[in-house]
């Protein structure tokens, strides 16, 4: 009998995650602009609630920019995927939609490399949908460490610096800080608003 192969789509997924100030999206933009000098046809995509630095760019903490297209939720993603782009780009993958990995195996089965950076954790140390599932599903992982500002040790967690019970709290310095396994308290922000 003999074995017929398939011919290769050359399509996969890589997740980059880990806490805020990790470097995810530095990690991202240093990925998608090799593959820009490498010619590559590439698409960036980032959702619609995230504007804190720009609106029409995926900006890192240490202000490394590229420009991006705003969606709605991960079925206008795949709509916008051009038949002709090679490489996807996708940022602050924790605020999409529950179908998210499931828009990246159908870019990745049309033979896209397909790149998703994002939080795998909230600030109460829970996995953050649809992170999780996309880790699953992925061919290549990333994880990222930040450095926990009160000991110095390597940072897994992104501590909550403000009272306030919503799941998704868009922000950066000032709301929310890196910690490590030892000095996180995901009922910190909750504790102060009980003191005087």
């Amino acid at each position: 009998m003999d074995i017929v192969r398939k011919e290769p789509h050359h399509g996969w997924i890589e997740v980059i995650t880990g806490s805020m100030f990790s470097g995810k999206s530095e990690e991202l933009i240093r990925r998608l602009r090799r593959t820009q000098i490498a010619r590559q046809k590439v698409q960036i995509f980032k959702p619609l609630i995230d504007n804190r630095f720009s609106e029409d760019h995926i900006v890192s903490h240490s202000d490394m920019r590229i420009a991006s297209q705003n969606v709605r939720n991960s079925d206008e993603l795949v709509q916008q995927v051009a038949e002709e782009t090679e490489v996807v780009g996708i940022d602050e993958g924790q605020f999409f939609d529950p179908n998210l990995p499931a828009a990246c195996n159908t870019l990745a089965d049309r033979g896209k490399r397909v790149i998703v950076a994002g939080l795998d954790q909230d600030y109460l140390g829970r996995p953050f949908e649809p992170m999780p599932q996309l880790l699953a599903i992925a061919e290549y992982i990333t994880k990222t460490l930040a450095i926990c500002v009160v000991c110095g040790d390597p940072a897994n967690h992104t501590q909550r610096l403000v009272v306030s019970s919503d799941r998704v709290l868009v922000g950066a310095t000032g709301l929310y800080e890196a910690r490590c396994r030892h000095c996180f308290d995901p009922h910190l922000a909750e504790a102060a608003k009980t003191q005087p």
